[in-house]
Formats: structure tokens, C-alpha cells, sequence
């Protein structure tokens, strides 16, 4: 499930988008925006000034987080987890809730994917240069050269080592996590031939990445040690499948919403597809999971 770099889970006062993401720094301000170290910024006695306008470009604010926003997901979740996966209506309100009420919605939940999303960039850019210029080409221009001609899990093993490299946080560790599946899933979804790439390979794998990284970021979120200690191997599979499933689904229909050809995109083009898939599957999710929450 993706959950190897697990941690005790968040809590209710993680910040919805961390700081370091997108640039959202406060620029050395207090948290309510008033200067640090007491300074007031004029002269004892006098009127303070009117603060200055908002930048037209700032970025919209986050929620603040509040205290008990993991709480009902993680109930539905282990509900879900304690029925060994036959209780989809608990799945469905989990996985909506984690999006609305958890992450803050769709938009929130898809930046808090960082070095998910760079990855993912890399991975696409780099499977669209293979299959405009060939493998070696696209490996020459990472330095890889030497892994030409070798299997498709070692070209992607390599590539691993130059778009995820091993980081100390959780989003570092979930985006290099979920690589090391997709490379484990390449035979399974006949993918052999790294110089014989189709647009729908692509995509194929593009999606098996995106689905196993949002899988591992709600199980750390909301199923860390629901589901680690279960009574038997087979409830656990049937666990993982159900919301694998779930998610890989939610995936596949912002993608294919999107209507675009993942191998012809350029590469000023990956970035912006892959932060819109990113945040369109969680918005998926959360209608999914309405929907099941209601059959």
C-alpha cells in the first residue's frame, strides 16, 4: 500500500500545504502578518500606517488546519479496514472526507503532492523523449547512457536515482516509494520495450505512478496501523485491492477527462498537465467517494 516510509500519522494541526511548498513563504512575518521582535514600524506615539494592498498575484490563503479534521476519515477508514474490505460505503465517506475535509479539498490535497508531481514530471518528460528520439537519445541527455539496451526495469531503476533521489521527508519517501512499485508493475501491464513506447504505455504509466502516490499519502494520512497488523494475509490483500482499485479508478477518469495525449506533450507542457491531473483525480475521488457512500 505504499506505506513503508509510514510515521504515526498527521496530526490535526499539520498545516493543510506545508510552507515549502509552492513557494508560500511568510517572508519573516509573525503569523498574523505583524512584524516580528515587537517592532512596530514607526516612532512611539504614532498613528500606524495603513498595511499595504495585497499583491494581485498572492497565492490564495490555505485554511488553517483545524484540530479534529483527520478524525471522521479515519473512523470510516478503519471501519472499512475492519470489515476486510467489503464495506465500500465506509471507503467511499473516507476517501471524500480525507479530500474535503482533511486536505482542504481537491486543489490543497493535490499541492501537498510536491515531489510527487516533480516526479511524475520527470518520469513523463523522460518517457516522451523516448519515444520521440529513442531511448538512448533520452538517456544521453540524462547522463544514462549506459543503461541503453538494458531491461526496462533497470532503465527505470537508473532514472529513479536522477527524478527521486532518497530524501529524509515523508513526500520525498512516498514519491520514491511509489516509483519502486511502478517499476514493480511494468511486466504486468506489458510494458518490455522502453524503444517501443505508445502514447497509451505512457499514460499507462503515468497512471500506475499517480495512483500509487496518492494511495501512499492517504495511508500514511489516515491508515497508519489500521491496517499494518491484520488477522490473516488474505484480509489485507483484499484491503489493498479494494482501495487500489478505488484509486487507480478515480486516476484513469481525470486523465482520460483530460483529453490530451500524454506522449505529445511538450516539455513546457508536462508540468502544468501533471499539477492539473493531480488535483482533477483528487476531485474525482472525493465525487467517487460520495457516490459510493450513498449506494
Amino acid at each position: 500500500m505504499g506505506t513503508s516510509n509510514a510515521f504515526g500519522g498527521a496530526s490535526g494541526g499539520t498545516p493543510l500545504v506545508p510552507s515549502w511548498l509552492d513557494g508560500n513563504g511568510d517572508g519573516g512575518a509573525g503569523d498574523d502578518g505583524a512584524p516580528v521582535d515587537g517592532d512596530d514600524g514607526g516612532a512611539p506615539g504614532a498613528a500606524p500606517e495603513a498595511p499595504p494592498a495585497a499583491p494581485a498575484d498572492r497565492q490564495p490563503v490555505v485554511p488553517a488546519p483545524t484540530g479534529d479534521r483527520f478524525r471522521s476519515a479515519r473512523s470510516n477508514f478503519t471501519r472499512f479496514a475492519g470489515s476486510g474490505g467489503s464495506d465500500r460505503r465506509s471507503l467511499g465517506r473516507a476517501v471524500s472526507q480525507y479530500v474535503s475535509r482533511s486536505s482542504g479539498g481537491a486543489g490543497s490535497a493535490a499541492r501537498r503532492m510536491g515531489s510527487s508531481r516533480s516526479t511524475a514530471s520527470g518520469l513523463v518528460s523522460f518517457l516522451g523523449d523516448a519515444r520521440a528520439n529513442g531511448a538512448r537519445e533520452a538517456l544521453r541527455s540524462l547522463n544514462l547512457e549506459g543503461l541503453a539496451g538494458r531491461p526496462v526495469e533497470d532503465v527505470f531503476a537508473g532514472l529513479a536515482d536522477y527524478i527521486c533521489p532518497d530524501g529524509g521527508s515523508i513526500d520525498e519517501g512516498i514519491a520514491r516509494d511509489a516509483f519502486i512499485e511502478t517499476i514493480a508493475d511494468l511486466a504486468e501491464a506489458g510494458i518490455t520495450d522502453i524503444d517501443g513506447l505508445t502514447s497509451d504505455q505512457i499514460q499507462t504509466v503515468f497512471e500506475l505512478y499517480a495512483s500509487h502516490t496518492i494511495e501512499a499519502r492517504i495511508c500514511n494520512d489516515i491508515g497508519t496501523r489500521v491496517v499494518t497488523m491484520p488477522s490473516d494475509a488474505r484480509t489485507v490483500e483484499r484491503i489493498e485491492a479494494q482501495l487500489s482499485e478505488f484509486i487507480q479508478r478515480g486516476v484513469s477518469d481525470a486523465v482520460n477527462a483530460s483529453g490530451i495525449d500524454i506522449g505529445a506533450l511538450s516539455q513546457d507542457q508536462v508540468s502544468g498537465f501533471v499539477d492539473d491531473v493531480y488535483e482533477a483525480a483528487f476531485a474525482m475521488l472525493e465525487a467517487l467517494g460520495e457516490s459510493e457512500a450513498e449506494v
